[in-house]
């Protein structure tokens, strides 16, 4: 994929964050089953780093929960992180604005970036254009992970469901075409407050396995959840991988 269409991509999800931030908050109130899920096993003292945080619904539910760790939620959109809760506040809660697709975005993290014992990347994903930007921000994720730490990620599974399958459209709506962007990338619809457009790639599990395994992650733990539209799964850093976290 070209770069100019990489950053097509890219620009289209911001814009779509940030101008329907509020629509979004709206038809976003609750978590997921499968986030619930997903962190089940999450200390409450836990040090904790969200990656597309948007307007701290998690971070909610930790707090619901009497979470007393460290959580970090990052986002790339302002719009969304300014409609989180007014009680999520520091030292147990930062946040900040960062965009994964910036090389130094984990220099955006307050002191001390790390280790964390979870990384949580809910949705996140899939909004990542090319294999090759989703290998860079997993590899900084393994540089902040702790080496035990766990990295749960969750992708849209939308491709067998008629209701989502009427959401995609022409990539002529974003002034691209299917022979510029990647094979399984889909331009989707948004109706909701207005018309909006959003970038998604749709994973298959033998295609998320196999980023795991270049990122040098082993996949603990896979499931579908969320009426069969979130595929999550649950990975670790590789134990044969002699990857040099000193080399933060």
């Amino acid at each position: 994929m070209r770069k100019e269409v990489r950053d097509r991509l890219l620009e289209i999800n911001r814009e779509f964050y940030q101008s329907f931030a509020a629509a979004f908050v709206d038809k976003r109130n609750r978590l997921q089953p499968g986030v619930l899920n997903a962190i089940k096993e999450l200390a409450l003292e836990a040090q904790v780093l969200e990656l597309g945080c948007g307007h701290g619904l998690l971070a909610a539910q930790l707090q619901r929960l009497g979470f007393h760790g460290r959580y970090v939620g990052l986002d790339h959109s302002q719009a969304l992180l300014d409609r989180r809760a007014a009680g999520l506040r520091p030292p147990t809660y930062q946040f900040c604005r960062a965009d994964l697709s910036d090389p130094d975005w984990a220099r955006e993290i307050a002191r001390p970036a790390g280790p964390f014992e979870w990384v949580l990347a809910f949705a996140v994903l899939h909004h990542v254009p090319t294999e090759e930007l989703r290998l860079s921000v997993l590899t900084e994720v393994r540089r902040l992970l702790s080496p035990a730490g766990t990295l749960a990620l969750s992708v849209w599974d939308f491709l067998d469901s008629p209701r989502m399958q009427q959401r995609i459209v022409p990539w002529g709506r974003a002034g691209l075409n299917a022979e510029q962007v990647d094979p399984a990338d889909f331009l989707l619809d948004w109706r909701h407050a207005g018309e909006g457009l959003r970038y998604v790639h749709h994973f298959a599990s033998d295609e998320l396995r196999g980023l795991a395994t270049k990122a040098h992650f082993e996949v603990l733990d896979e499931y579908h959840s969320d009426d069969g539209l979130g595929l999550y799964q649950l990975w670790r850093s590789s134990a044969a991988d002699a990857f040099d976290r000193d080399s933060r």
